[in-house]
């Protein structure tokens, strides 16, 4: 579909007579969702430090947010490949067995790819088996920190100083990835699924992270958590299959779209995005719900809803995914991500706005090069009874 095809068929459903009859109405006071705002961060000099590194190393034409190699004329975003692929298996004789209090996880609650396996350990009960920490929300230029003393509070759980013994000194999670491997060459990214007992990292790869947090405890767990299935067996063929389009289109997709350094790239990526968002919607329309493929949580819930719940927040306007919004374009979706933060706790108690909103627009200093936050979009979330205006117009029709 051309961005001209997109254009009108926007238009074509946007119902102005029914906006204007309703311009009265709000879902909540505009000042009363102002004030409720939390300020931003108070910069601190360690923090003004870091960003003025970062924008004199973009004006060189190097960051550590850049993911377009410079003098790529395609202007393509293209993801490093995760280097640590080793497995938390329960096979007799296995390198890494599942063990209660062994492994560690360190995350970011901006990430969504660090965010999925912080579900799925919510979800499964294992936090007697799997501790975690949070860096810092910014990215610098020596990739993601830890928490000091200057930072004051910052908010959410566990955002602190490199917990594991033996790591006091450490300041940056790239001194546990060398810690690992001491001629690393590499993004160091979240997550990272740390092993205490042989000081080594197991994985840094998401999928396979929440993989393991799906199977691969669950001899040791309660029989409640052991019955929640994110991978069933009757659903596997189905899963990956919606993996396959969804990683690409869309968990990738706005990355694509948002770091695209020329016109071209940035147009056949944001159309291919929104082409798969419809998807999505026509798959949950079909759907008597209220999970992605019915009546339980699968891996496919927990992919997708880390990508929907930074859409409006952040890659609406930072990334320039803006032919809709979630909120008011794909009325199924919406219902079904508010589902899941509203409803089970392991996606709301994982989910950190200010987090999400300060790191992108903080640390991309390519994109936003005055660290400005948007103050809106305004709840950040809709509750499940409230709708857009419009929507809920279009809706009682």
């Amino acid at each position: 579909m051309s961005i001209q095809a997109l254009r009108i068929r926007a238009f074509g459903a946007w119902n102005q007579n029914s906006l204007l009859k309703q311009k009265k109405q709000s879902v909540r006071s505009l000042t009363y969702l102002a004030n409720s705002v939390k300020p931003s961060p108070a910069t601190t000099s360690n923090f003004n430090i870091q960003f003025s590194n970062q924008i004199r190393m973009s004006s060189t034409g190097f960051s550590v947010t850049d993911w377009v190699k410079p003098g790529d004329k395609s202007g393509e975003f293209k993801r490093q490949v995760s280097s640590f692929r080793d497995w938390i298996s329960r096979k007799p004789g296995a390198q890494y067995p599942p063990e209660k209090g062994r492994y560690h996880l360190y995350v970011s609650y901006a990430c969504p790819w660090a965010c999925r396996t912080l579900i799925a350990r919510h979800l499964k009960g294992l936090q007697d088996f799997v501790s975690f920490s949070v860096v810092h929300w910014h990215l610098g230029q020596g990739g993601w920190r830890f928490v000091t003393k200057e930072d004051g509070g910052v908010p959410g759980e566990n955002v602190v100083p490199d917990p594991i013994e033996g790591h006091e000194a450490f300041t940056h999670l790239k001194e546990v990835y060398f810690e690992s491997e001491k001629d690393y060459q590499g993004r160091y990214t979240v997550p990272v699924l740390y092993d205490k007992k042989t000081k080594r990292i197991v994985s840094n790869e998401s999928s396979e992270i929440l993989r393991m947090f799906g199977t691969e405890f669950d001899d040791l767990l309660d029989e409640e958590h052991k019955a929640i299935q994110l991978y069933p067996e009757n659903l596997q063929k189905q899963i990956e299959e919606t993996h396959e389009w969804t990683y690409d289109l869309i968990n990738n997709g706005v990355y694509k779209s948002g770091f695209a350094t020329t016109s071209e790239a940035y147009e056949r990526n944001v159309v291919a995005l929104f082409e798969a968002l419809d998807r999505v919607e026509k798959h949950l329309t079909s759907q008597e719900g209220p999970y992605y493929f019915g009546a339980n949580i699968t891996e496919a819930d927990i992919r997708l809803y880390v990508t929907i719940i930074r859409f409006d927040p952040v890659y609406v306007q930072h990334f320039k995914c803006n032919i809709r919004d979630i909120r008011s374009g794909y009325p199924a979706i919406h219902q079904w991500m508010r589902n899941l933060y509203w409803n089970v706790p392991a996606f709301k108690e994982t989910t950190q706005f200010e987090h999400i909103k300060w790191h992108y627009t903080r640390s991309h200093t390519q994109i936003n090069p005055f660290a400005i936050t948007p103050v809106g979009p305004l709840p950040h979330i809709l509750p499940l009874d409230e709708e857009v205006v419009a929507v809920g117009a279009a809706l009682k029709k």
